[in-house]
């Protein structure tokens, strides 16, 4: 990172004009801005206020303090960006975490999505503000009890009049933080989807229920897609679509090794496929074995052939590249048709949501 010192007309090069702290500053000011830097890119975010705060970075970097200008109520930081990143971010002050205001593209009530000019365009998904409140699916179905115990309550869209069943893991995720109802019906409005029935699946403890263990697999197969079948909204559970991220990437791809005849279509982004049973205790989770417990079962030469799989992981996330790598070339060698691709992104549902919409189509087609 560099410093912009007592520069004004360094503020000049990210498109801002006026002493900064002064009214005609903050009136041209729209960050975060960026400037070409060798291979990368320098990104200037500016704050206004009187107290100390720092930016907070979704897994790709370490806290970012803000620097005063004189004593204004100017606070700004120049991070250094690699090429091709999108990654969502929120200021931090006296424990208060919330939205950048000047960047209009936010992810929930108190994150901001930040992208150096190179990172490719994610066309269906809309600019949210912070104070936006996203449209949520008017079907609700309540689950209760069973396999998996408690109460939840499960989201159900037809975008485009519905059709084969898209079960999107983490789905308070994709109702609360990024709007994938609007970004799905754009989809299929513009042909690049077919008809889909999307099913928020919400999740209560990622831990338990994603690792590959068979009760959230048993009670999706048992117990929700019946009650989706009984709400009444168009829904081909035969051609089911799963799709998740991290945890809920390994638990979809676990769901296919040992739920053939359930999951057949994988949509699988930045799967946490380091995971084995005692992952969690160790200091450094990444650090066990290439591929972890999927790559083990792997190696046992499951029939694969009927599985379509797409696999994408961010290209940032560089410890997590191995053991993503090794996965991939396993599957497709155990029969698997594959497809295999790396966003713009460290491990972030930011840069994941355009190879969401992506992959789903692939998945079906």
């Amino acid at each position: 990172m560099r410093s912009l010192g007592e520069d004004v007309d360094t503020f000049a090069a990210f498109g801002l004009s006026g002493r900064p702290g002064s009214e005609a500053f903050w009136a041209s000011a729209r960050t975060p801005a960026s400037v070409a830097d060798g291979d990368g890119w320098v990104t200037l975010f500016l704050r206004r206020g009187t107290e100390a705060a720092s930016i907070e970075f979704e897994s790709w970097s370490e806290p970012v303090p803000l620097r005063r200008w004189g004593d204004t109520d100017c606070w700004y930081a120049e991070v250094r960006m690699p090429a091709r990143l999108r990654v969502t971010y929120r200021f931090l002050a006296e424990d208060t975490a919330y939205a950048d205001p000047f960047n209009p593209v936010g992810a929930g009530g108190d994150r901001s999505i930040a992208a150096t000019p190179d990172a490719p365009a994610q066309p269906h998904w809309p600019t949210v503000a912070a104070a936006d409140v996203l449209p949520l699916p008017r079907t609700r179905l309540r689950w209760a009890g069973g396999r998996l115990g408690g109460r939840r309550t499960v989201r159900v869209h037809p975008a485009g009049g519905g059709g084969p069943v898209v079960l999107l893991l983490d789905g308070d995720d994709w109702l609360y933080l990024h709007p994938a109802t609007t970004a799905f019906d754009s989809a299929v409005a513009c042909g690049e989807l077919p008809p889909v029935t999307l099913v928020f699946l919400p999740v209560r403890d990622r831990t338990g229920e994603f690792g590959c263990r068979p009760e959230l697999w048993e009670a999706v197969r048992d117990e929700l897609l019946p009650l989706v079948a009984e709400s009444g909204v168009p829904a081909d559970r035969d051609r089911l679509v799963v799709a998740g991220q991290s945890l809920g990437g390994l638990s979809a791809l676990y769901a296919a090794l040992e739920f053939p005849d359930l999951v057949s279509r994988v949509a699988c982004q930045s799967a946490s496929l380091w995971w084995t049973p005692d992952a969690q205790d160790l200091a450094d989770p990444l650090s066990g074995p290439v591929g972890g417990a999927v790559a083990a079962r792997l190696r046992t030469r499951p029939d694969l052939s009927g599985l379509r799989i797409a696999f994408d992981v961010g290209e940032h996330e560089t410890r997590m590249l191995p053991h993503c790598a090794l996965v991939e070339t396993l599957t497709e060698q155990a029969g698997a048709t594959v497809r295999v691709s790396r966003s713009a992104s460290d491990h972030d549902r930011a840069g994941w949501r355009h190879a969401l919409l992506r992959d789903v189509a692939w998945a079906l087609a």
